[in-house]
């Protein structure tokens, strides 16, 4: 866990945020007490790409309406 105080978090927010991003808490300070915590946030692991290519590899069948795939849950 990392602290930083706010001038500290003012000047170096980008690399709190990415601390945040790699997993770590940053607990913010005034005056030497704390009053905030960056943390990262539960489930945001990112964008599912594999998904998505094994999506696209299957190739939905042509001609189909948007509604129609939806039915189909292909969307």
């Amino acid at each position: 866990m990392r602290t930083a105080s706010v001038a500290e978090t003012k000047t170096r927010l980008s690399s709190l945020i990415a601390n945040v991003q790699a997993g770590d808490d940053v607990v913010i300070t005034r005056r030497g007490q704390p009053f905030a915590r960056l943390v990262p946030e539960p489930g945001a692991s990112g964008f599912g790409w594999s998904a998505l290519r094994s999506w696209v590899a299957a190739a939905p069948a042509e001609g189909l309406t948007v509604a129609q795939m939806r039915e189909q849950d292909l969307l």
